[in-house]
């Protein structure tokens, strides 16, 4: 089994080290991380500026390179590199981000952003974060992270496996709730400082009263949540009704 592990927190970052030890028990490791932090990049890659590539020496990896670019672009590049040794890549985990990604704010979340990047590539992806930003739990995630892999290795290409811990140790965590997608996790705005300059700041609410069945709702009340997702934004709800419009370039 081949794994390519990347992030959005940078190669020096705590959760990427810890995944990397849990998979490389489990298959030959490929590693490929931006060289500083990238949280909130989304899907963005580098269109107009060259990339820097490294190779890197990464406890686990068979090999490992950071680069000066997106989360996205860790993907697409990874991908490429272990073409170039004859690799075939079976999944690509990112993370394990240090903040949820949850809900809505799944849209922004960099970790997210270079898992789908392996969707639309037609590789296997899971994405896994621990919901918090000093967090220092990271053995339920790794837990879930490797349960996945012959589940992950029964799906169809094309989808994302999005999984969030809460900042707990495993034994306190309540259990896992297959769960859909809630709002966003965080309210939040950007406050002025100083001057011009604005700052995002924000709070979470109590998510508590969506349930169990709900991403945001069920990590709030202590469980471990997984959520398929898919690079597809089609409103298909609302396609018929769109189609009926009758717009005319005449």
């Amino acid at each position: 089994m081949n794994f390519l592990l990347v992030n959005d927190d940078g190669i020096r970052a705590e959760g990427i080290f810890e995944l990397a030890q849990a998979l490389a028990d489990h298959g030959t490791l490929f590693l490929c991380a931006p060289d500083r932090q990238q949280s909130g990049k989304s899907h963005s890659i580098t269109l107009t500026d060259t990339i820097e590539v490294y190779e890197a020496d990464f406890p686990g990896a068979e090999r490992a390179w950071h680069v000066n670019g997106t989360p996205a672009d860790c993907t697409k590049i990874g991908l490429q590199m272990a073409e170039k040794y004859g690799v075939q890549i079976d999944i690509v985990f990112s993370g394990i981000n240090k903040g949820s990604n949850l809900g809505m704010d799944t849209l922004y979340s960099g970790t997210v952003g270079a898992a789908m990047e392996a969707a639309l590539q037609g590789v296997r992806a899971v994405a896994v974060s621990v919901n918090g930003h000093d967090c220092t739990n990271f053995d339920a995630a790794c837990h879930l992270a490797i349960q996945c892999i012959p589940k992950v290795m029964e799906m169809e290409p094309g989808y994302v496996i999005n999984i969030n811990c809460p900042d707990l140790p495993r034994e306190e965590i309540k259990g896992v709730r297959y769960a859909t997608l809630g709002p966003s996790y965080f309210v939040d705005g950007f406050v002025l400082q100083d001057g011009n300059q604005y700052k995002l700041e924000g709070s979470i609410p109590d998510y508590s009263h969506l349930g169990e069945g709900v991403d945001v709702g069920a990590n709030t009340l202590g469980y471990a949540t997984v959520t398929p997702i898919q690079p597809d934004l089609t409103a298909w709800n609302e396609m018929k009704r769109v189609s009926n419009w009758g717009l005319k370039l005449d």
